[in-house]
């Protein structure tokens, strides 16, 4: 059987994963900036209204990964938080300025979070890596449990034969779990391409607001119109889940 995690930028998001068959929540906000950490809200509600896995995305801001002391505090906090409220896993990426994983910083985060239970994810950092091959093994050497890639590309299809080299190359020291991209369309041949076991998607589509009055002449954020939002579909979910199994 292959697990699909669904990335759920909200409670509603992670609702809807849940009802069309998904395996596992990422939560996060802000998808449209790559995904941030959720607030302490969405966590707290989704956890209370979900009950298969969740983990939580720990990313303080948009942008790169190479951080700073104050904002690897920031990170260090939102892990304890999300340890504290009863989550199962974290999702980190951090990396140094020649593009290499940031290990003794990533390797503090996977033992906080060993340490109570939750597994670790490394994200798509790895795909702004220097060396995909020596940022594999580093990522395995800290004890993350999985790798979340696109094969250093914009989507997983267009970087499948790396992801396939990634998973030959793991041999099962970790789960390699392709993302970004991902559709009921396209996500059975990855599956047989890759023989990856889990893949990550979004099942999402634009949604209109509720609003009865618009104000049509106004861009709020770089993405633009206000009124349209980002939401999972349990049908989308549903569509993915039987075309990979």
């Amino acid at each position: 059987m292959v697990l699909l995690e669904v990335c759920a930028n909200s409670v509603t998001s992670a609702i809807a994963a849940e009802k069309g068959g998904a395996t596992r929540i990422e939560l996060c906000e802000n998808l449209a900036e790559g995904g941030t950490t959720p607030s302490y809200g969405q966590l707290a509600l989704t956890r209370q209204l979900i009950k298969i896995p969740i983990n939580v995305l720990i990313r303080p801001r948009p942008g790169d990964f190479l951080y700073t002391d104050l904002e690897f505090d920031i990170i260090k906090a939102d892990v304890a938080h999300a340890i504290e409220s009863g989550c199962n896993g974290i999702v980190i990426g951090m990396l140094d300025a020649e593009g290499n994983v940031d290990k003794d910083r990533c390797r503090e985060l996977t033992e906080m979070a060993h340490k109570s239970g939750l597994s670790v994810t490394f994200h798509r950092a790895f795909d702004v890596c220097r060396n995909f091959d020596e940022a594999l093994e580093d990522i395995i050497s800290i004890g993350c449990d999985r790798l979340l890639t696109s094969g250093g590309r914009t989507t997983a299809i267009e970087g499948t034969k790396t992801i396939a080299r990634l998973v030959e190359r793991a041999a099962g020291r970790i789960i390699v779990m392709p993302g970004s991209g991902i559709t009921e369309t396209n996500a059975r041949d990855l599956v047989d391409f890759t023989r990856v076991k889990e893949i990550h998607a979004s099942a999402k589509m634009k949604v209109r607001s509720r609003m009865n009055f618009t104000n049509d002449y106004i861009l709020m954020t770089q993405n633009g119109y206000p009124y349209l939002l980002d939401q999972t579909q349990e049908d989308i979910v549903r569509k993915i889940v039987n075309a990979i199994n």
